[in-house]
């Protein structure tokens, strides 16, 4: 079997063209989004040593793996909606639709890409995959958290939580829930619905670091100073934020680096 890149890439811009918002920050941002993916997945699989057609399918995995955010975009007008499923959307519009054809002419991979892509965003991956299934999931995890890092530092402020923090001054006079910030110390990714403030729409991607499968990935947020740079963004206004903020980049750091995470036992004295 073989994986056309090319003919895929092409498939996808034509796929966004059905979209008429093409300036809409929103969608601009998972346009780019989705390109920095799929570079991701090929620089992993590359670093991984995998077969060149596993490196091509995490690359086409990259290039689909968000494709139903420009429906989330469309229907609801924002994204991380918690009523939109947008991955199992994407799966719905690739596979029940019939939309995987456009991209790849062969069916033997599609299993592979249907649970990479439907199991992407969940917090953990469920069990019972196969290998390969395996392999494809966690590397899209790992590649599409990378990016977030990225998303997060340079995108304007706005753009980042559409709806829910609408400017850097709001961010950085926002305030941490405990919730958040205990699950952040304790090596853990932060529930999603435990989000109440602005700020904790931000520093729950600090804890996608705790989820990263791969060794390669971890080298590359700390080459690229994500975490730091993430932290370093804003001036918080409140100065038990900014202290908070800076347990959390110095327990993410050690995460990275294998280092015993510094603040895990006070977990239960930081409630405030």
């Amino acid at each position: 079997m073989s994986i056309d890149l090319i003919h895929a890439k092409n498939e996808f811009a034509d796929f966004l063209k059905r979209y008429p918002d093409q300036e809409e920050p929103g969608f601009r941002l998972k346009v780019i989004h989705t390109y920095h993916v799929a570079e991701n997945a090929a620089v992993l699989s590359e670093m991984l040593d995998l077969s060149e057609e596993d490196r091509e399918l995490a690359e086409l995995i990259g290039l689909l793996h968000d494709i139903g955010r420009f429906e989330e975009l469309r229907v609801t007008g924002e994204l991380n909606n918690l009523s939109f499923d947008h991955a199992a959307y994407g799966v719905k519009m690739l596979f029940e639709d019939g939309m995987i054809r456009n991209f790849i002419r062969e069916d033997g991979y599609d299993e592979i890409i249907r649970k990479a892509i439907l199991y992407h965003s969940l917090k953990e991956l469920p069990s019972g995959l196969k290998e390969r299934e395996l392999l494809h999931a966690r590397l899209i995890r790992d590649a599409d958290k990378l990016d977030n890092f990225r998303v997060k530092i340079e995108e304007p402020t706005e753009n980042l939580f559409p709806g829910r923090i609408n400017s850097v001054r709001q961010m950085e006079e926002s305030v941490i829930s405990p919730a958040i910030l205990k699950a952040l110390l304790k090596g853990k990714c932060a529930d999603i619905h435990d989000r109440i403030t602005p700020l904790d729409y931000y520093a729950c991607i600090f804890g996608f670091a705790y989820d990263l499968n791969y060794a390669c990935s971890r080298q590359m947020v700390l080459a690229k100073r994500y975490i730091e740079q993430m932290e370093e963004r804003y001036v918080y206004r409140d100065e038990k934020t900014r202290k908070e903020m800076s347990m959390i980049r110095e327990s993410v750091l050690c995460y990275l680096k294998k280092e015993e995470l510094p603040y895990a036992d006070q977990g239960n004295g930081i409630d405030g």
